[in-house]
């Protein structure tokens, strides 16, 4: 099922048609451009994974996977017209008003049954496999204060696993690194990707 997404992916890549790209994937996004890659290293020039996992098999403790299922499990249980999809530590501090607002808007088009796909699969992959395998320039991007994939014990396992890896930290931001500190976060992809163009 994860493949049919990197597929999808990778098919979007080929019609552009200006050859390897810059494929970023944050959190979620993040496993699907693994299997991207796993799949199509053709076609990825450079990663961008932000806030991420090898999928939360291949990253997260049993028992935290366990917790994460049961959580969403509860989460969608709910009556469809009361969906509203949340998960616990998206942020570091309390969201602005603006982020807030801008998660809703995103959250408003998920549907249970896309958000019970996803969470499933993620629960089942393990990508630690495919790590020692990417030879393209690989930028870990992370929140410091990420408790959802926390830079200690996500982050520098995949630092010590891809060959060609590099992590930035982005200091008071929590697992949405690019709301949370835009700037800085926007600085650092533009000038990774530059450099490898």
């Amino acid at each position: 099922m994860l493949a049919d997404y990197a597929r999808c992916l990778a098919a979007v890549i080929e019609d552009v048609g200006l050859g390897p790209a810059h494929v970023a994937g944050l959190s979620w996004g993040g496993t699907v451009v693994l299997e991207l890659y796993r799949h199509h290293p053709e076609l990825v020039r450079t990663l961008v994974l932000v806030d991420t996992y090898a999928g939360w098999k291949g990253s997260l403790p049993p028992a935290e996977v366990r917790a994460r299922v049961e959580g969403a499990e509860r989460m969608l249980a709910v009556p469809v017209e009361e969906f509203a999809p949340t998960m616990p530590g998206l942020f570091a501090g309390r969201p602005s008003a603006e982020a807030v607002r801008l998660l809703s808007v995103m959250s408003a088009d998920a549907r249970p049954r896309s958000m019970r796909t996803e969470l499933t699969i993620m629960a089942e992959t393990d990508h630690r496999d495919l790590l020692p395998e990417i030879t393209v320039p690989t930028l870990l991007l992370w929140g410091e204060l990420d408790t959802r994939s926390p830079v200690d014990l996500v982050a520098r396992p995949l630092l010590g696993a891809i060959p060609e890896a590099t992590l930035v930290v982005l200091p008071g931001a929590g697992h949405l690194s690019n709301i949370e500190a835009p700037e800085p976060f926007n600085r650092t992809v533009r000038e990774f990707c530059l450099a490898r163009s």
